[in-house]
């Protein structure tokens, strides 16, 4: 049984993943090091490429694409390790010895159950990749670099699968929170995540992504806020979408905040059936966290958190 498990779930995005894989394959010499890769439906030869070129990774593929919460799933399930670091089929571990620091920092903080990592989001990798960033524990993490301590995966339920896209990092958050779980930043770990974050406002699935993303932080509010500071909450983050996108006329903003609406009315009964709500005083002591941190930016060396 491997300590370590490399985890990445992708579909349709072989190019890619053949640079992530590359950039990865030092690590995968390593004795306590396996890789696990989830092909979600992909129709580009990705299974056919993986297991010809790198016979050694472990492959588990879905005939139909079943989404990528749902794959994570199947991935952390799988994993016997210890310690299982999730990337996505576009981000690679830059950093030098990443894995000594992992277990050296689990084994010193035994609450800790996530550690998430530093992560700059650009196509080319920044020449100045030092910083002045403190390790602290924060509210969650991102999914594109991270890793768990697989003890504390197995007190929680699965990433709800249902929310397809987007949300399943901040629902684990809130889940570890209530069970006396840790999540902690850690920025001498640094992922490149190669994606120009700019310009997905003109890709074909903005729209999409934003519907995802305004329905997962309206799930959440539900699932695991005291209803008191639900109304404000919502109401709030309506404005915030009506005065930075649709206001300045960005009309696919507008429907995507329609169907998103339309996405909490539907999944309402669901919501309320498996809601794990926060007491009034687990709330405010969470509120005190500080955010997740999403972004890095190496020219001033700072973690912003940016309208993506």
């Amino acid at each position: 049984m491997c300590k370590f498990s490399i985890l990445i779930t992708t579909k349709n995005r072989l190019e890619d993943l053949k640079l992530t894989l590359q950039k990865t394959n030092h690590f995968l010499e390593r004795s306590d090091v396996e890789c696990i890769i989830c092909d979600d439906g992909s129709t580009d030869g990705t299974s056919n490429y993986i297991k010809t070129i790198h016979p050694s990774i472990h492959l588990i593929r879905n005939p139909k694409s079943k989404g990528l919460i749902y794959s994570r799933n199947r991935l952390l399930q799988l994993t016997k390790a210890t310690y299982a670091l999730t990337l996505d089929d576009d981000a690679h571990i830059i950093s030098q010895k990443p894995f000594e620091i992992i277990e050296r920092y689990f084994e010193t903080n035994k609450q800790c159950a996530v550690m998430a990592f530093r992560i700059f989001w650009g196509t080319i990798a920044p020449n100045n990749l030092s910083h002045t960033l403190e390790i602290m524990r924060v509210k969650g993490f991102v999914g594109c670099g991270h890793v768990w301590r697989m003890e504390s995966w197995n007190t929680i339920p699965n990433y709800p699968d249902w929310f397809i896209f987007y949300g399943e990092e901040d629902f684990a958050g809130f889940q570890l929170f209530k069970q006396g779980w840790e999540v902690h930043y850690h920025p001498d770990i640094l992922v490149h995540h190669r994606v120009d974050v700019k310009s997905r406002k003109n890709n074909h699935d903005y729209q999409q992504r934003l519907r995802r993303s305004l329905r997962s932080g309206w799930y959440l509010y539900v699932l695991f806020y005291p209803w008191p500071f639900i109304p404000k909450r919502f109401l709030y983050s309506l404005w915030v979408q009506f005065k930075n996108k649709v206001f300045k006329g960005d009309f696919k903003a507008f429907l995507a905040i329609l169907q998103a609406l339309g996405d909490v009315m539907m999944n309402m009964p669901r919501l309320i059936k498996n809601a794990h709500r926060l007491s009034k005083k687990e709330f405010l002591a969470y509120s005190r966290l500080p955010e997740t941190k999403l972004y890095w930016t190496y020219k001033d060396k700072q973690t912003q958190n940016i309208d993506a």
